[in-house]
């Protein structure tokens, strides 16, 4: 299999979880700044023209992140990201869920509609009148995940998941496009750091590919 990385959050959030589950797939970084997932050769791997994706051995691409996370868990279940029973999965994925629809979407789309506005807009519909509102939403939506937390470090209580991966990423890159987050949130400020500390964490900076 080969695994096509970029600088990007979505792929970042694929890279901590491999590097999590200690494999080492061959990549290669492919460059969105220059548009190269926009040309021919990339889209005939993924139409959608997104990042990341994963080439299997006999030819067929897998794209979207959380799918090939799913993929990769169900190859390499050890060390348990989404979980070891059919409970477990569940409720990883219904953390993941909350993370995704409530928070990471109004980032990324804000970011879209906002300071990435001069790279998108000749690339997909934007809306610049709708980014205010959806900052301003996503913060609402992580206020209201961290009052339902209770005492665990994680989102799932005492297992570090997948869906704290998600949440940590863009969390992070927003704090970099002008979308911080309050840090003085109870749960979510200390889970954040401690999120940070995790080696992988630091490590997803940079391409697989890297030296």
């Amino acid at each position: 299999m080969l695994l096509y990385d970029a600088i990007s959050p979505a792929p970042r959030c694929l890279r901590m979880f491999v590097l999590e589950k200690g494999l080492q797939p061959p990549s290669v970084a492919v460059d969105v700044m220059a548009g190269e997932n926009r040309e021919a050769a990339y889209l005939a791997l993924n139409p959608a023209g997104q990042t990341p994706a994963l080439r299997l051995d006999d030819g067929r691409t897998l794209a979207e992140a959380v799918a090939i996370a799913e993929y990769l868990e169900e190859l390499h279940p050890e060390p348990a990201l989404i979980g070891r029973t059919p409970e477990e999965r569940a409720q990883t994925r219904q953390w993941w869920r909350r993370v995704e629809l409530n928070v990471t979407e109004f980032i990324h789309n804000a970011f879209h509609y906002a300071e990435g506005l001069p790279r998108f807009a000749p690339r997909i519909p934007v809306a610049p009148e709708a980014a205010a509102g959806l900052k301003r939403i996503a913060q609402d939506r992580l206020a209201w995940l961290d009052r339902m937390m209770g005492d665990g470090p994680y989102l799932c209580g005492e297992r570090f998941t997948a869906a704290d991966i998600w949440l940590y990423v863009w969390l992070d890159f927003g704090a970099g496009v002008n979308q911080p987050f309050d840090r003085t949130l109870p749960w979510i400020g200390p889970w954040f750091e401690r999120v940070a500390a995790r080696p992988a964490a630091a490590a997803s900076r940079k391409l697989l590919a890297s030296p």
